[in-house]
């Protein structure tokens, strides 16, 4: 069974930094977009970064660009959501999503492209 684990959530101070990592469980995404996501409270979900495991592109919502990077680590069939100069409006369960289907897509930060997520987890930035 295919699962997407992800860890690293947590609470921090504005200003600071947090790592999200998610591993891919029983397939490897080689050429697939895998992206981040996340929920705030009475929100609706948001494409934050986005990742095409086939050569690294990448695609960052306006909101977290410049701020949080997204990476990958073959090796480790494993996607990273390294974030910084965290503030207060970052807060929200962050999720990890793949898509099954290999190749281009035009949207990759839009959830409707999306086949498979994480359990979520949770970051909380204080003021």
């Amino acid at each position: 069974q295919v699962q997407l684990v992800e860890s690293g959530g947590g609470s921090v101070e504005t200003g600071g930094s947090l790592r999200l990592s998610c591993e891919a469980v029983g397939y490897r995404y080689s050429k697939n977009w895998m992206g981040w996501f996340r929920q705030a409270p009475g929100k609706e979900r948001e494409g934050v970064a986005s990742i095409y495991t086939n050569g690294g592109e990448t695609r960052y919502s306006g909101s977290v660009e410049g701020r949080f990077t997204i990476s990958q680590d073959n090796a480790k069939n494993t996607v990273y959501l390294q974030m910084a100069s965290l503030q207060p409006e970052d807060t929200a369960t962050y999720y990890c999503a793949a898509r099954d289907i290999v190749g281009w897509i035009q949207d990759p930060l839009s959830e409707e492209n999306y086949h498979r997520w994480g359990q979520g987890t949770q970051v909380t930035v204080s003021s």
